[in-house]
């Protein structure tokens, strides 16, 4: 029971739980209920994916005839699920039982996203696809700079739109002055009625605000603020988290060209699978900025060649053991935390600016750091000299700040508190909060516009007041979300 109990403390149990759950309900959706449907809120898109490529994975891996243990434990505790696992991957790919609606925001690189997600669903067999592109603005106040740049801006996305989502159904859901959350505010969402999309002739909504209207804006302080803190500090480690959408991308590389532009060596790299920085730096990084990213595939290809090759003195058929647990599809979780903590140790020299995979997919990661402190703080009796884990350096305010994005909106504020919460949990305490893409202080005259402005201020007002240390505002006109 004990080693049971050791296995599954290992890296991918809580993840491996989350998807055994989520193919139990498509292969026994009675289990729940009498339903007609089971919808899926899925995670953001490159944790989604994950998800979805594990039922294949688990029963391919389980079909190469693996023995042993593997970091879920006994592998005969897996083969009770395989038929469920490959029933799940038989009916997530028929089109008659499951559809896959991507939503995405008319702007360039969400729908370049949604574009990737769905030609890797296709991959996997996934191809009933739909296209719903959410909170369209059309018609905006004539000579109103910053209302026909907004509305210029989502038209030219939608001109730009990825081949594979210009062939699949679509609708468009219109930009509303509303706070869409409650039964009442989603029924008169729905009575717009969806719009084929692109040029759909979409009204504006309701250009009166629901609430928020008695708000004060609130006096913050912009993103070069920010930068001109970091500089002044040591080298260190900037981490940019927050949920899918709320633009980390931007802000990372917003954050990293600021502190590069005043002489420091900077590293600009991403643990984000979707991140991508070549948009938003247009192809030009300036002086002093080194840029990359951790690609999945290749650190997982490192890791098991390293793995291999430490393992050279062993005889033939451990060799084959290790191999065949090193097929499992936790190992890539593994790989990426090496290259991570390779960042945080690379940090102590020079300014590290790390953009991170949406917020579910970040705490994983955190949690391989926090399993990899525990197991090292029981070996450190064995271990001459003093031990400086990664956890050590993240709950370190002098080797790394945390910085938290988010937009001014219920759900990613919540959200991002979720996350602080998380933070905190595991000893990490958030350095501050980055507003992006805020309608507020854009100095736009749009009825529409200023009343999605007014609805921002009590989100405003609650983390400058009430959730985050420090503050900054990255007005729309700055921008755009990534």
């Amino acid at each position: 029971m004990r080693g049971i109990e050791e296995q599954l403390a290992g890296e991918c149990t809580v993840e491996v739980a989350a998807f055994d759950r989520f193919t139990q309900l498509i292969v026994h959706p009675e289990q729940v209920g009498a339903y007609d449907h089971v919808v899926f809120d899925t995670a953001p898109t490159g944790h989604t994916l994950r998800l979805l490529s594990l039922p294949a994975a688990w029963s391919r891996y389980l079909d190469s005839g693996a023995e042993g243990a593997s970091c879920l434990g006994p592998q005969s505790g897996l083969e009770s699920q395989h038929a469920q696992y490959a029933e799940a991957v038989q009916q997530l790919g028929d089109p008659a039982r499951t559809t896959v609606v991507l939503v995405s925001r008319p702007d360039a690189s969400a729908l370049r996203e949604a574009g990737r997600a769905g030609t890797e669903l296709a991959d996997q067999g996934i191809r009933n696809q739909r296209l719903v592109v959410n909170g369209l603005f059309t018609g905006p106040l004539a000579g109103d700079v910053v209302a026909e740049a907004f509305a210029a801006r989502q038209a030219a996305a939608l001109d730009a739109m990825p081949p594979s989502l210009r062939g699949m159904p679509a609708a468009a859901v219109p930009l509303v002055a509303l706070e869409l959350t409650g039964i009442g505010a989603l029924r008169e969402l729905a009575a717009n009625r969806p719009r084929a999309v692109p040029g759909a002739d979409t009204p504006p909504g309701d250009a009166e605000p629901q609430r928020g209207q008695g708000e004060e804006e609130p006096a913050l302080p912009g993103l070069d603020a920010l930068v001109d803190e970091l500089a002044a500090g040591p080298p260190g480690a900037v981490l940019v988290m927050g949920k899918g959408g709320v633009g980390k991308t931007t802000i990372a590389a917003a954050i990293a060209e600021g502190l590069a532009d005043r002489g420091h060596e900077v590293h600009l790299s991403t643990t984000d699978p979707a991140g991508r920085f070549t948009d938003v730096l247009e192809g030009d990084a300036p002086d002093h900025l080194t840029v990359d990213r951790i690609d999945p595939r290749a650190e997982l290809a490192r890791y098991t060649a390293g793995r291999l090759h430490a393992a050279a003195h062993l005889d033939a058929q451990r060799r084959a053991l290790l191999a065949e647990d090193l097929r499992s599809p936790c190992t890539q979780e593994l790989a990426v935390f090496r290259a991570f903590a390779g960042l945080l140790t690379e940090a102590r020299r020079r300014y590290v600016v790390v953009d991170t995979a949406p917020s579910g997919h970040t705490l994983r990661l955190l949690d391989l750091t926090g399993s990899y402190h525990r197991q090292a703080m029981a070996d450190a009796d064995r271990i001459a000299g003093r031990i400086t884990t990664p956890l050590m350096r993240l709950q370190n305010p002098a080797s790394t700040r945390v910085l938290i994005v988010t937009l001014p909106e219920p759900t990613p504020v919540s959200e991002a508190a979720a996350l602080q919460d998380d933070l905190r949990r595991a000893g990490i305490e958030p350095y501050g909060w980055v507003v992006n893409a805020a309608l507020t202080a854009s100095g736009t005259r749009d009825p529409l516009l200023r009343a999605r402005a007014a609805l921002e201020h009590p989100h405003l007002h609650r983390v400058r007041d009430e959730l985050a240390a420090r503050t900054w505002l990255a007005p729309w006109r700055s921008l755009d979300v990534r």
